[in-house]
């Protein structure tokens, strides 16, 4: 079953401000939180259906990325803010958090647990390559300023010869429970701010964040047929997580240059050929260049006109993931009109003209024989329209 649309799950406008926004959600999350509705498994769906509208509209970047390209800004990691995209759809809060985030923690979840080690955001790195790379595919390199694990403290963020301590607050667990009448109260704990742990001596190569910045260096294998718009995912090349959590991902943007010969229409390319008028109207042969480099020869029918398109099968693009198969290509023919004619060649088109029949330019004939008719109908007699003097 397809997702509702996230502005239809909280009943709010596409305009909607940030206040209302976060109005309906706290309308629509008491209504539906399980402590309100035990056992019920379809208000359990609404409240996390809820959650997860408000936590993507409530967030400017990940609202415009919602906007623009709908839920499939953040399937398989999609979405993200920057050049490289940082805070990429990783590392997001939990539908626990969110509901705290807007109540303050005033009314929380249902079980204690420890936030632990955060996950690394995903990266985003925009790639532009020529037509030609991808036909034929491509290895390159990329430099992509990141975070990494801190090698002083391995990631743990504690000075070398120090201990990471087991925060007492909340033996571990990153989160504090009480009990108040029907509800029961869930917070983060202030002491550790819900890591569970604590570092008392912080290292000083990270300052205790565990990960530090770096530009690194990355192999890309671009395949043979990519398109453009799409994205290559690299798992674990993101960015490093905070005191040992895992690394985020990295999502490689294609994007392919303009060629000044080929247009590009899924596996198959197009382009226009000029074509002399004498080989347009006799026929004949000419060579048309192909994408890897060579060149392939066409023939031209007697009498083509501009505009005629012809294909020549299996030069166009390499196919993704098809075994080298290949799409077309399609040539559009212009007749090319002499100029700078000699008097010699005037003469001869000259007289050429005075042995045409009426079956040597069909398309000029009927075009004027509509004209006349025009003429005759606005006119009224058969003579057409008259020079005033």
């Amino acid at each position: 079953m397809s997702k509702r649309d996230y502005y239809e799950v909280l009943g709010v406008e596409r305009g909607a401000d940030a206040q209302t926004i976060k109005s309906a959600y706290r309308k629509l999350a008491m209504q539906y939180h399980p402590d309100r509705n035990p056992g019920d498994g379809e208000a359990e769906a609404r409240f996390k259906e809820v959650g997860e509208a408000y936590a993507v509209l409530s967030d400017a970047d990940k609202r415009a990325a919602y906007d623009r390209m709908g839920h499939a800004a953040f399937q398989n990691g999609g979405g993200g803010q920057g050049p490289f995209g940082a805070g990429f759809g990783g590392g997001a809060a939990d539908f626990a958090d969110i509901f705290e985030q807007v109540f303050g923690d005033a009314f929380g979840g249902r079980r204690a647990r420890r936030t632990g080690p955060a996950r690394g955001a995903d990266l985003r790195y925009d790639l532009e390559i020529t037509l030609e790379d991808a036909f034929n595919g491509k290895d390159t390199t990329i430099r992509v300023p990141t975070t990494v694990t801190c090698s002083s403290c391995n990631g743990n963020g504690a000075e070398p010869g120090t201990d990471v301590t087991t925060c007492e607050t909340c033996a571990g667990q990153g989160r504090i429970r009480r009990q108040q009448g029907f509800f029961t109260m869930e917070q983060t704990c202030p002491t550790c701010g819900g890591r569970g742990q604590y570092v008392e001596t912080p290292c000083r190569e990270c300052d205790g964040v565990g990960r530090v910045r770096q530009t690194r260096e990355l192999k890309v294998e671009i395949p043979p047929g990519v398109e453009d718009g799409m994205r290559i995912r690299l798992a674990g090349e993101g960015e490093a997580g905070v005191r040992g959590g895992p690394r985020g991902d990295l999502y490689i943007f294609i994007s392919i240059r303009p060629h000044e010969i080929f247009e590009r229409d899924g596996p198959n390319l197009y382009c226009r050929a000029t074509v002399p008028m004498v080989t347009a109207a006799l026929g004949g042969g000419i060579e048309v260049p192909t994408i890897e480099g060579g060149r392939a020869e066409m023939r031209i029918p007697d009498g083509s006109q501009t505009g005629k398109r012809m294909r020549l099968r299996g030069k166009g693009m390499t196919r993704l993931k098809a075994g080298g198969a290949r799409g077309d290509m399609f040539v559009e023919l212009f007749v090319e009109t002499p100029r700078n004619l000699t008097e010699r060649q005037r003469e001869l088109l000259a007289e050429f003209c005075e042995i045409s029949g009426d079956g040597c330019n069909p398309e000029s004939d009927g075009f004027f024989k509509k004209v006349r008719r025009f003429w005759d109908d606005v006119t009224g007699d058969d003579e057409g329209p008259r020079a005033s003097a």
